[in-house]
């Protein structure tokens, strides 16, 4: 078996026609990739080129989320709980949360409902 380490999502996740819309995030500064699913829900897959703080929300559906590069704190309900790689939390539906991510940090999240809308075309170049 040969086993293939990666320091970034590969190409095809980083397409450009799936590049989320700055304003769908709650995150100054990074980039994000989003996939529906036939039940409405929603993957994204995110990179923090930069240390960075994400702003409270809460969302009227689950999010899963994984850690698959560096460090992202999560806050909600009053405490903070680190993850790393290879880490996973649930953040049920309704729980106000934001976070924290160190520069370099790559996450992977399931929503269980829309929670991202794409940039618009012609707004965005291929990033990768």
């Amino acid at each position: 078996m040969v086993e293939v380490l990666v320091d970034d999502f590969p190409g095809s996740v980083r397409n450009a026609l799936n590049l989320i819309d700055s304003g769908s995030q709650h995150t100054d500064d990074i980039e994000g990739y989003v996939f529906d699913g036939a039940d409405g829900s929603q993957v994204a897959f995110w990179t923090c080129p930069y240390e960075r703080v994400s702003s409270e929300h809460e969302h009227p559906f689950d999010e899963y989320l994984i850690v698959a590069a560096g460090r992202y704190t999560v806050t909600m309900e009053g405490r903070s709980i680190e993850l790393r790689p290879g880490d996973e939390l649930v953040i049920p539906r309704g729980v106000v949360h934001g976070g924290r991510c160190i520069a370099g940090t790559r996450t992977i999240h399931h929503f269980a409902g829309h929670r991202a809308d794409r940039r618009q075309s012609g707004t965005a170049g291929a990033l990768g």
